[in-house]
């Protein structure tokens, strides 16, 4: 198995991730960023896992050990290190973090000196020259040759800066009461104050990191006391962060959580209204509702689809120059301000189709009905080639007949075999589900 999955490096930190096999992928992205290198600097974030110490320490060694020199800025959500990595003139940037998974987990993320996250074929080179003892031996420094590590704590402020700069000036939050949950996780500081800058009363929770509690029962994957809170504080809106701040889920002020494909749709249509629309289309995944397909059409906006990963998303949209795309699990990607997505952006802009329609959250962001799906994660204990397992293909096919749309994928990041199904027959659904899950079981477990 390589040491990519689909969002960068990930695994248990101290097992799967440990500090010998991170100090080595640092000294084997440092060589393979040093064949463009223009500035011979690299920027390095993480969120707020215990975890994150160990690694980052592991990363500036390995990274100095080569010859680069290390900017450190300590918690900041993934956006911030993918703006920050361009706007310093940076080789690269590099986020640790294992964005929703829980505490013990961890991850890295690498981003170009643009930056993109880094393409299939250049996490494929890295890989390479981590597995080259040689290379990795001739490419070690020393004397004047090896690099410098510095800590910069205000660099904060510019990613404040560029977020309040995605939100149409003439506009201001005043008026708005907001629920903020930052998850315990790298959005803590960054998020609230961003909000209450831009005039909108603003009440925080989960936001006392203790390194343990990041995603725990809170945030994009926990929303239901982002729920509770909207009501009990008769809020407009709730918006829940997850741990690294690149994806976002959204609450109602009737404390109802917003589906991810509904708000795709209802800023896409903003955008359009509002003439920001870059061609017409959006791009999202396989996993989005095939309603939200049917009501882009009737708006004369046309969607591409992608694999899931939102590096997938911002490939397409640079291919076909859109500006607008994202996943149905909250991250979102506006490409006239972020690379990736952003979860506080995705925020805003919802608050600025607030303002300027005059409606409520529940009125705005609930354009079209949809279609019945399932999704059910399986526990597996190997990944064998799904068109490699017998009767398979004959059983997509035969539900493919009853109406059904069947998307089936082994999770990049995880042991789990990831099943949906979408379809108008709710019965038929149960029951094909039913049907796939007893399949999987019997040959993957």
């Amino acid at each position: 198995m390589g040491l990519f999955g689909t969002d960068g490096v990930r695994g248990k930190a101290g097992e799967g991730l440990t500090a010998q096999m991170v100090l080595r992928l640092a000294m084997a992205a440092g060589i393979y960023f040093r064949n463009h290198s223009k500035t011979n600097k690299i920027i390095v974030g993480k969120d707020t896992r215990r975890s994150g110490y160990m690694i980052e320490n592991a990363l500036v060694s390995g990274l100095t050990a080569v010859g680069y020199n290390v900017i450190q800025i300590g918690p900041m959500p993934t956006p911030a290190v993918a703006f920050l990595t361009e706007d310093m003139r940076c080789d690269a940037g590099i986020m640790i973090s294992a964005s929703h998974n829980p505490y013990y987990d961890n991850g890295i993320k690498f981003f170009d000196n643009h930056g993109n996250k880094l393409r299939s074929q250049d996490e494929q080179a890295i890989e390479a020259i981590y597995k080259d003892e040689g290379l990795i031996m001739a490419n070690q420094k020393v004397e004047k040759a090896i690099g410098s590590s510095k800590r910069i704590d205000d660099v904060i402020g510019r990613y404040i800066v560029h977020l309040k700069n995605s939100f149409p000036k003439e506009l201001t939050l005043s008026g708005l009461r907001i629920v903020i949950d930052t998850a315990n996780g790298a959005a803590y500081k960054v998020a609230p104050t961003v909000f209450s800058e831009l005039g909108a009363e603003v009440i925080v929770i989960n936001n006392e990191p203790n390194g343990f509690n990041i995603n725990h029962n809170c945030g994009a994957i926990h929303p239901e006391q982002l729920a509770r809170e909207v009501v009990k504080y008769r809020a407009d809106i709730g918006f829940a962060l997850d741990g690294d701040a690149d994806r976002l889920v959204v609450v109602d002020e009737r404390g109802e959580i917003v589906d991810g494909d509904k708000v795709l749709g209802a800023l896409a249509l903003f955008f359009k209204e509002q003439g920001l629309l870059k061609g017409d289309r959006i791009v999202a995944t396989l996993m989005s509702n095939q309603a939200l397909e049917d009501f882009l059409q009737r708006h004369g906006i046309g969607l591409i689809r992608c694999d899931v990963g939102d590096k997938y998303v911002l490939e397409e949209m640079q291919r076909y120059g859109l500006n607008f795309g994202g996943e149905s699990s909250g991250h979102v990607i506006f490409g006239d301000y972020a690379k990736t997505g952003d979860g506080i952006a995705t925020a805003l802009q919802i608050a600025a189709l607030m303002l300027r329609s005059g409606k409520r959250a529940s009125e705005v962001l609930n354009p079209f009905q949809l279609y019945p799906q399932r999704l059910q994660n399986l526990d597996i204990t190997q990944k064998i080639p799904l068109d490699q397992i017998p009767g398979y293909k004959e059983l997509v096919a035969k539900i493919a007949k009853r109406g059904l749309r069947p998307l089936i994928r082994y999770s990049g990041t995880e042991n789990k075999l990831r099943l949906l199904l979408e379809g108008s027959d709710k019965q038929v659904l149960e029951e094909s589900m039913e049907e796939l899950v007893d399949f999987f079981k019997k040959r993957l477990r």
